[in-house]
Order: C-alpha cells, then structure tokens, then sequence
C-alpha cells in the first residue's frame, strides 16, 4: 500500500509540474526567445538606461511564459520578430547600432509595400477591414460553413503581426534620427491606437479560441475598425506618422509600464462593450423586443460623433471624411437592428456572453488599477505630486470608479443579464471620453495632442 501511494504521488507530482510537462517545442521557442534577447542586448544594450536593462531582462521570461501558456503567441512572436530584423537589414544598419538609412523606406520594395513601419501599420488598417468584413459575412452567411469566420479570425491574427511589426521598426526608426529621439512608440496619439487596435484584437482572439467561438468577431471587429478609421484620418489631416521627439514630461521611463497597462484597460473594456452589445441583441431577439435595441442605435451614434464632438469647431470637424464614417456607422447599426434574429441565432448562450463580459473586465479593470498607480508615481516625478485633479485623472478616477462599481455589484449582489450588458456598454462611452475627449476638449497637464 506505501509503495503504491509513493508511485502515485510521483507521477502526479510529473504531471502537474510547470517545467516537467513542457514539450521539445516548448524548449526551443524559450531557447529561441533568450537567444535573440542575448543578441539584442549586445547589440543595443549600450543605448538602454539603468531602468530599461532590467525591463528588458524580464521581458525575456515574460515572453516564454506567454507563449508556453497560449501556444500561438509562439509562431506569432518568432514570425514578427524575423519581419523585424529583415527590416532592420534592409535598412543596411551601422555596426555601431544608429545612422541607418532612412529614406531605403521609400525605395526598397519591401520597406516601402511591407516592413517599414508605416507600410506595416497601413497593412494592418486593411487586414483589420478584412476581418471585419469576413466575420461579418460568416455571421450571416446561411447554412453551417464558417469558412469566411476562419478567414476572419486569420486576418485578425495577420492585422496583429503587421501591427507589430510597424511598432517594433518604428521604434527602431525613431533611434536612428538620432540618439535623443529614440522611444518607445506609446507617445502620442497615433502611436496608442496602434497599440490599441493590436493589443484589443489579441485579447479578442484568446477568448476565441478559449470559448471555441467565433461569432464575437463581427462585433468586436467593430470598435477596432471604428478606431483604424480615426487613425487613418488622424494620419492624413496631421500627418501623425511622423516621429517626433518626446516633450519633456514623457521623457520617463514611467510611460514604458504606464501606458501599455492603460491600453490593456482600455481595450479590454472596449471588448467588454461589444460583447454586451451582442449579449442585448441576443437577448432582445429571443424575447422579440425589437424597441430594446433602439438606445443601442442612439448609444452608437453619440460614439460615432465623439470625434466631430471632441473637435473645438465641430462644424469645420464635420468633413466629408466624418459624414462617410458617420453613414457607415448608422447602416451598421441599422443592419444589426434588421437580422438581429438571425444574428443572435449564431451567437453563443448568453451564459457564454455573460461570461466574456465579466472576465474581460475583470483583467481591464485589474491593469487600469496598476496603470493609475504608476501614473501617480509618473505624475509625482514630472509635477511634484501624486494627484492634481487634472482633467485625466479626474477622468480616469470616473472609469476606475465605473468598473469597480459594475465588479463590486457582479461579485457581491449576483449582478446579471441586461443591466450588467448596458451598464458596460455605457462604460465604452465613459472610457472614450477618458481617452479621447479629455486630451481633445479639456485642457490640463495631459493635453499633448489635439483634433
């Protein structure tokens, strides 16, 4: 009886071990992963500050992790970072790491259609569209084929690795202007929708493989085409690509782990929205209560015109850019309000929607808290104090507050159903605000950009 007890605590103790149940494959992405760390700190480890040697060193660990729980961010990290480094060669670097040469982005073929960092991101634009529209019409589309979902789901993850892609060369861009210059690429306005776009599609795309379900996208899509069409107007009217050196107060090691937390809150929240939206359609349709959706149509309206509203000449602001972008909005949601019956017949259980929308908040709400904290941090090192009541802050207290609130009555009171969908779809128009409309309407110590 001992001898057997001892052989299976043995082989369970085997079993359930992180390390011992790790495959051949596994290996090698993290010998792949500290391999190319060790070559890049060579290369570049010079040009890193005290505090950047040690993100970056565990960075390298975080990345296998990543990729050993979620093994597609293994063939995704090991394709962008090939993308990159070709990149990097067909710009013909100096040994001394800076004084590439720029202007081979408007004359190698592959960096001007493909790798330089605006090629890349302009890819990610179109492949975010795509998705769209394949989900979309998987969606519809009669009969049990899901290929065009599938289709979906792959430009998704393509808009993703073009998308970083065109981070990683334009931050390597930025350092060869010259020394000063060089950042991450989390600075502006131009720079966070990247990381939105990406970051929000990536989290989209785990719950599409952990639910097995791919109907979400169509809607989820939504709010990442909506933000890859103000970037792409963003892009023309100010010329926003260009990189620009840092004004002073974000010259901080602080916005390296500021901001990308921010921006998993906000795209988190921003999924949660959605799915609420097609949790409300869902459930208006099963109990044929077409009047329910009539706020949501007004809802996504007031969302469409935040960027004319944000504008300091609102009249000026509506363009034939945001009268097209506008039209488009209202005969989405429109669409939605006519087949919602037979939308909602290829969604998943509204247990299943239900669920999505509180896990996604959940992790949003659990970044957006450590990103408040470092920005106090931030704010005490560039203002001489943790909390100003600036605008921002102000705002993102109201959102911190919003999500605690919606967690506290789903963890303590049962909160469920309709009430829970509204509440979080309300909290997208919160966020926005926080986002946007503080930085573009209220003036205050965050204001480095404007529409």
């Amino acid at each position: 009886m001992n001898t057997t007890t001892t052989t299976t605590t043995t082989l369970d103790f085997g079993r359930t071990g992180y390390f011992s149940g790790r495959s051949v494959y596994d290996w090698l992405f993290a010998l792949a992963v500290l391999a190319g760390g060790a070559w890049a700190f060579a290369r570049y480890g010079g040009s890193m500050d005290m505090y950047e040697k040690p993100i970056f060193a565990a960075t390298l660990p975080s990345l296998v992790a990543l990729g050993w729980f979620w093994g597609r961010l293994r063939g995704l990290s090991l394709g962008v970072a090939a993308a990159v480094l070709a990149a990097i060669a067909l710009y013909h670097q100096h040994l001394d790491g800076f004084g590439a040469d720029l202007s081979k982005a408007d004359s190698v073929f592959l960096l001007k259609y493909f790798l330089s960092s605006q090629s890349a991101i302009l890819w990610m634009s179109v492949l975010t569209f795509m998705s769209t529209v394949f989900y979309w019409v998987g969606l519809l589309a009669p009969g049990e084929d899901n290929t065009a979902l599938k289709l979906g789901s792959r430009f998704a993850w393509a808009a993703v690795a073009m998308a970083l892609v065109g981070t990683f060369v334009r931050w390597f861009e930025s350092h060869q202007i010259a020394p000063d210059v060089g950042h991450i690429p989390v600075s502006n306005l131009y720079e966070v929708f990247v990381l939105f776009c990406w970051l929000t599609t990536t989290f989209y795309l785990y719950y599409e493989q952990h639910y097995r379900t791919r109907a979400l996208g169509a809607f989820v899509m939504l709010v990442i085409s909506a933000a890859t069409g103000f970037l792409l107007w963003y892009t023309v009217v100010r010329e926003a690509h260009e990189i620009q050196p840092l004004v002073p107060a974000l010259q901080s090691w602080w916005m390296k782990l500021h901001v990308p937390a921010n921006f998993i809150g906000y795209g988190t929240f921003a999924l949660s929205a959605m799915v609420a939206f097609a949790y409300l359609v869902k459930q208006s349709a099963e109990q044929s209560r077409w009047w329910q959706l009539a706020p949501l149509f007004l809802l996504g309206m007031v969302l469409c015109l935040e960027p004319v509203v944000f504008r300091k000449n609102p009249i000026e602001a509506l363009s034939s850019y945001w009268a097209v972008y506008f039209g488009v909005a209202a005969l989405v949601t429109g669409g939605i309000l006519a087949a919602r019956r037979r939308i909602a017949a290829r969604l998943p259980a509204l247990e299943v929607l239900d669920d999505v929308m509180y896990k996604a908040i959940a992790v949003g709400f659990a970044f957006f808290t450590i990103a408040t904290i470092l920005g106090a941090f931030w704010a005490a090192e560039a203002w001489g104090g943790y909390w100003s009541w600036d605008p921002k802050e102000t705002w993102a207290l109201i959102v911190w507050l919003n999500y605690a609130a919606w967690l506290h009555m789903r963890l303590m009171k049962g909160l469920r159903g309709p009430v829970a969908a509204w509440w979080a779809l309300v909290g997208l128009a919160v966020t926005t605000f926080a986002f946007l409309g503080v930085n573009m309407f209220l003036s205050g110590l965050h204001s480095y950009g404007e529409l």
